[in-house]
């Protein structure tokens, strides 16, 4: 095992809640396994719905503003003109990462040389990191608070100086790669120790917490948890940032000091997991897709599974009472997921149930 006295002593006596919810994903887990019965057809569904999915969820937690459907029209090629080119740069360079690891993850390798390339893919079309992709930081960073505008509304702790970088993130990935292999502790415990450890590091000028998010895909589906793909945890993360960030900030405040204590971390992220499990095991059990709608989404739903016609977003609208905004982006989801079609052109552009 690779010596590094912080990690395991910061590892010792996790609170039962912890391990209560560390058992309840487990059990989920292997539900999972058990009951893996989704045809290839609705699995391929699936992920490529998550892909846009945690690709605008990811990015828009770092300040992007692209929607769900403006990522899938542009991934199709459909030119978005409304939003910068860094916005579009960095979408793109998140959902062909993700892909990639969706798609390769069993000859995929976790190492120093991995995480740099990562880092590299995820920048390579964002023209002004040209000089920094794919290599550690030469100057300090600090970690932002970022709100809906993708302005900075406060820093949320201070990072590992340039110079140490190189040395910190060898012994993060040594010890990881070890612990992993020696099972000393449990999966979730390392994988989400590496986690926090990477985001304090903050080794890469830009780009640390998307990396972060693609890194914790890869280490669980290696690892077993193999539904990452098909309900994303990066969604719950943005759909949950103010915590996020708060239990960031608690625990990393701690790292260094005497008495770290990164169980408010701990408890963030398998909250994120569990949920994510359970959605994944719902899934499975009925081949439930629906599982994955918001409830303004399953009214949309709903209401087209009651008529046989075609109907507009407008009639929609009016008939479920929500925001036509919503409607249509529920509708694109929908058409993401093969349940509906699009019938007719411009304003008379109706949809119904396959």
């Amino acid at each position: 095992m690779a010596k590094n006295i912080k990690f395991d002593q910061r590892l010792q006596d996790i609170p039962d809640n912890i391990w209560s919810i560390i058992t309840q994903i487990d059990q989920l887990q292997g539900q999972w396994i058990a009951g893996a019965k989704l045809s290839p057809q609705v699995l391929g569904r699936l992920k490529r719905s998550v892909l846009i999915t945690s690709t605008g969820a990811s990015t828009r937690i770092e300040g992007a503003k692209l929607s769900d459907e403006d990522i899938e029209k542009m991934m199709k090629g459909i030119s978005i003109q409304k939003f910068t080119d860094r916005d579009r740069q960095e979408v793109k360079g998140y959902y062909e990462l993700l892909e990639n690891v969706f798609n390769s993850w069993k000859t995929l390798r976790f190492n120093e040389g991995a995480i740099k390339h990562f880092h590299g893919e995820l920048l390579k079309y964002v023209s002004k990191d040209q000089r920094h992709r794919g290599d550690y930081k030469k100057q300090e960073n600090k970690v932002h608070m970022v709100n809906e505008a993708g302005e900075s509304v406060g820093i949320l702790f201070d990072t590992t100086p340039a110079y140490l970088t190189p040395k910190e993130m060898q012994e993060l990935i040594e010890w990881t790669d070890e612990a992993l292999v020696e099972k000393k502790y449990h999966t979730l415990l390392v994988v989400a120790n590496f986690i926090v450890e990477f985001l304090k590091i903050h080794p890469f000028q830009d780009g640390n917490g998307r990396v972060s998010r693609v890194l914790t895909n890869l280490l669980l589906i290696k690892e077993g948890y193999e539904y990452m793909p098909y309900v994303s945890h990066e969604k719950l993360v943005e759909d949950n940032k103010p915590d996020y960030y708060i239990a960031l900030r608690k625990s990393q405040k701690t790292i260094g000091s005497k008495n770290e204590d990164i169980t408010q971390w701990l408890e963030f992220i398998f909250t994120i997991f569990l949920k994510q499990s359970k959605m994944a095991v719902d899934l499975l059990s009925k081949e439930n897709v629906e599982k994955l709608l918001t409830p303004k989404q399953m009214a949309v739903w709903k209401y087209l599974l009651k008529i046989d016609e075609a109907a507009t977003p407008m009639e929609i609208a009016k008939k479920t009472k929500v925001a036509q905004p919503t409607v249509r982006q529920s509708l694109d989801k929908l058409m993401r997921l093969k349940k509906i079609e699009r019938i007719g052109q411009g304003r008379s552009t109706g949809y119904r149930k396959l």
